[in-house]
């Protein structure tokens, strides 16, 4: 007969055996400090040796060709063709920057720059160098701009992790206003010390900058050129993503007329400082009110960014430009300029860092490329048209009264975008989109 089994364990079977516990996740690796993060480190170093060396040739070039042709014209035709290439070539610089190994691109254009520069002492070892070349180095010059800009933006940013975004962005900050400060007068000695000398000393600056890209790897999101034209369209796919986000846009119409106004005062200041008194040194000293700021400005960015969401920042260190065009005309002279552009400069840093984090934290990186060319572009549009309306205001008009309108314009836009609740209620986005996210 076989067995049944009874009522009793019909009703009340054996209970299972409990899950074996789940072990704890296992803790994130703690963060390496920035300093030791020797790729970031070396990244940067590349980096601000390839600007200090496109700020020493962007004064040693006019001065060379001025020397050479006693010609204002020629010597600003250097400034404005080598603008003229990068604004050209700006928007398909994003588009390779999104589409082609970003490591590769920027090694070909620190190469290029470097030839370019090294031309120089090369020829006038032979005599006076041929103003159609030193123009074709402009071009050469502009061109690796538009293509290097976008990927070392991307590059330094890339080998960071996000929560050190912030402090890698205010380093960056140093690099560039300590160039703009030290560019300048350095070059003025080496051009001292002979011709060549500081075309030599920029093509040194472009080889270091080599030598970090080639020994250095960072990451790119696209091995061919597929993902990156599924991922964002044409070559305008970057404006039309800064034209579709409300706070982009407005940021950057702000951004924009600061630009525009920044690059006009300059010369009527110079005019007027000069119609008082001062001399060429007690000038420059005087200009450089803004990069010591911006320079003093790196330490300040962390708190500013706690203190104030991106738009009220924007509006407090924009407003802070409005009285800068007057400075001229208050007592003190030069010391007084100087202040005024300290005090501007000092925010400057966090409104390059704002928008950085905006555009990181926004748009996914197979769009990056191409919306930082595009920022890049509107951005250096209006500094040559500031700089021509300046120039025609000066042939109708006293310093003093361009100034005056400089300052009226900007406080003008100033008050239509702090009526905009898009700035004034913009918070700091929380996260960065994964790579490759569309």
């Amino acid at each position: 007969m076989t067995d049944q089994p009874t009522a009793t364990t019909a009703a009340h079977p054996e209970p299972a055996d409990p899950p074996p516990p789940v072990p704890p996740a296992p803790a994130p690796p703690p963060l390496v400090p920035l300093r030791r993060n020797l790729r970031f480190q070396a990244l940067w170093a590349g980096q601000a040796s390839a600007t200090l060396g496109m700020v020493i040739g962007d004064t040693a070039f006019p001065l060379l060709v001025l020397a050479l042709t006693g010609s204002s014209t020629a010597a600003g035709a250097f400034g404005a063709v080598q603008m003229a290439t990068t604004l050209l070539l700006g928007v398909h610089g994003g588009v390779v920057a999104d589409r082609v190994d970003r490591r590769r691109v920027l090694i070909a254009a620190d190469g290029a720059r470097l030839l370019a520069l090294a031309s120089v002492p090369a020829a006038l070892a032979f005599g006076p160098p041929n103003l159609v070349h030193l123009l074709l180095v402009a071009a050469v010059i502009g061109a690796t701009v538009s293509y290097s800009g976008p990927v070392r933006l991307l590059a330094l940013r890339s080998v960071v992790p996000p929560e050190q975004l912030s402090q890698a962005l205010a380093q960056d900050e140093a690099r560039m206003s300590g160039a703009a400060l030290a560019g300048p007068p350095l070059a003025g000695f080496l051009f001292g010390l002979g011709r060549a000398v500081p075309f030599l000393g920029a093509a040194l600056a472009s080889l270091l900058a080599l030598a970090a890209a080639l020994v250095v790897r960072f990451p790119s999101p696209h091995e061919s050129g597929t993902a990156g034209r599924s991922a964002g369209g044409n070559a305008l796919a970057g404006f039309r993503v800064l034209a579709a986000s409300p706070l982009l846009r407005t940021a950057l119409a702000v951004l924009l007329v600061i630009n525009l106004t920044g690059a006009a005062l300059l010369l009527p200041v110079m005019v007027l400082l000069r119609e008082h008194g001062t001399g060429s040194a007690g000038i420059g000293l005087a200009l450089a009110g803004e990069a010591v700021g911006a320079l003093a400005g790196t330490v300040l960015v962390a708190r500013l960014h706690r203190l104030a969401g991106p738009g009220v920042l924007l509006l407090a260190v924009a407003w802070s430009a409005v009285p800068v065009p007057l400075a001229p005309l208050l007592p003190g002279g030069a010391p007084t300029v100087f202040a005024a552009l300290f005090v501007f400069g000092a925010g400057v840093p966090s409104l390059r860092v704002m928008l950085d984090l905006l555009v990181f934290r926004q748009v996914p990186d197979a769009l990056r490329g191409r919306v930082i060319a595009a920022t890049m572009t509107l951005l250096t549009a209006g500094m040559p048209a500031g700089t021509f309306v300046a120039g025609l205001l000066l042939d109708r008009s006293s310093p003093a009264t361009v100034l005056v309108a400089i300052s009226a314009l900007l406080a003008a836009a100033l008050l239509a975008a702090t009526a905009s609740p898009t700035l004034r209620r913009a918070t700091w986005p929380a996260a960065a989109p994964a790579a490759g996210q569309d």
